[in-house]
């Protein structure tokens, strides 16, 4: 995932982590003395893919643009315990204060990146892709779905306007599977539209409606190598 077009999302991401973490001021970081200045180490304890390196960076941009944010890894690294991560120079209230929203935020997302470099290796050469879902932790999406993308996993839609993802539902409503492929390729051309489907016969018709991508429902893994055969 390309992050230029999501800094908004970013620094709105970050902003909600500061307010709720920092409030109206952090009282503990004023026992330390406002001129006292610190360096301080972030260093991994365990085996990991590192993932969220711009959130970090705008924590601290935020918290105290003076801080010093000097990285030693970057996004998509696979790291061993012990490794040091980054470095951070400045004053020691605002390391204080910034370093908990920030690791929040690295823990989070290097954790997703490491599972699912996991289960991508785990499929490796098959030419399976994996991809991931809506079901994010609110505000975030962007966030997430990245570190998905940083493990060598892929990602599905983004959100509801991206793409159609035609359930049971909607077909009911639209009437036929068809018809509801019809529509969507009409509301939005060019947007791709997936099927959720479970028989074959359902199959066959998204096939022949004009569905973009396929998702078989409740397949078993024999079922699941016959419709794909199908599809070929």
């Amino acid at each position: 995932m390309d992050l230029t077009q999501h800094q908004t999302d970013i620094r709105n991401a970050v902003t909600r982590a500061i307010e709720e973490d920092i409030g109206t001021g952090d009282i503990t970081a004023q026992l330390i003395p406002a001129e006292q200045t610190s360096h301080a180490r972030i260093i991994s304890r365990e085996r990991a893919v590192i993932a969220g390196q711009a959130w970090v960076t705008e924590v601290f941009r935020q918290v105290d643009p003076t801080v010093e944010v000097d990285w030693k890894v970057k996004d998509g690294d696979l790291v061993e315990a012990d490794r040091v991560l980054f470095e951070l120079k400045g004053s020691s209230r605002s390391l204080l204060s910034g370093e908990r929203c920030a690791l929040n935020f690295l823990q989070s997302l290097s954790g997703t990146a490491t599972l699912c470099e996991h289960y991508a290796s785990l499929v490796e050469g098959t030419g399976v892709k994996l991809l991931d879902t809506r079901k994010t932790i609110p505000g975030l999406r962007i966030a997430q779905k990245y570190a998905v993308s940083v493990g060598g996993c892929f990602n599905h839609r983004i959100g509801l306007y991206d793409a159609f993802l035609i359930k049971e539902n909607h077909i009911m409503a639209a009437g036929s599977i068809s018809d509801a492929v019809r529509q969507a390729h009409d509301i939005a051309p060019g947007k791709p539209v997936e099927v959720e489907v479970e028989t074959m016969t359902q199959l066959e018709e998204a096939i022949d409606a004009g569905a973009d991508i396929i998702m078989l429902d409740n397949f078993s893994p024999a079922d699941m190598k016959v419709a794909v055969a199908f599809t070929r």
